[in-house]
């Protein structure tokens, strides 16, 4: 969610809600794509040139841990000082979205109840925090994971030379 008002607020796009999300999706992909760097460069030069998985892994996280916590802090900031009314801009999106489809009322109210009770949740900072985590975080540990895989390597067995 925290894609859609920086594109909103940042760009001023004026995109349909999914080409938000993806455009969302597609920037955290290529943000942890740093994570790659990270890996390289701890084992480059810090680890001699060897890194195992498990080793490659912590530090992927660690750095999927840090982006994740300052993405949430500057999506709480941007939530309550700057887009308070992001809920009701994302349910007339919404609402809009499903009169064009000509959906029945009766599934416009579900949805609408729906997300007035997301947004009575969403003014608990806590809860807030959480769902922000819920995020951005799976997408850091799948690209923690496959950068760990593809960097990880083993010491080079010692030659000798007769």
């Amino acid at each position: 969610m925290g894609w859609y008002i920086f594109s909103v607020q940042v760009f001023k796009l004026d995109m349909s809600m999914n080409a938000r999300l993806f455009f969302g999706y597609a920037s955290m992909v290529l943000a942890f794509s740093l994570i790659f760097v990270g890996i390289k460069n701890f084992r480059d030069n810090y680890s001699g040139g060897v890194i195992s998985f498990g080793t490659a892994i912590k530090v992927a996280l660690l750095i999927t841990a840090v982006a994740s916590t300052v993405y949430v802090g500057v999506w709480l900031i941007d939530y309550y000082f700057f887009t308070p009314d992001y809920f009701d801009k994302y349910a007339a999106s919404v609402l809009a979205g499903l009169k064009a489809s000509h959906t029945s009322q009766a599934n416009i109210d579900k949805q609408m109840a729906q997300i007035t009770e997301y947004a009575k949740m969403y003014r608990n900072p806590f809860y807030n925090a959480l769902m922000t985590y819920a995020e951005i975080a799976p997408v850091g540990i799948v690209i923690s994971l496959i950068a760990a895989l593809i960097l990880k390597n083993k010491p080079k067995p010692a030659t000798v030379n007769v």
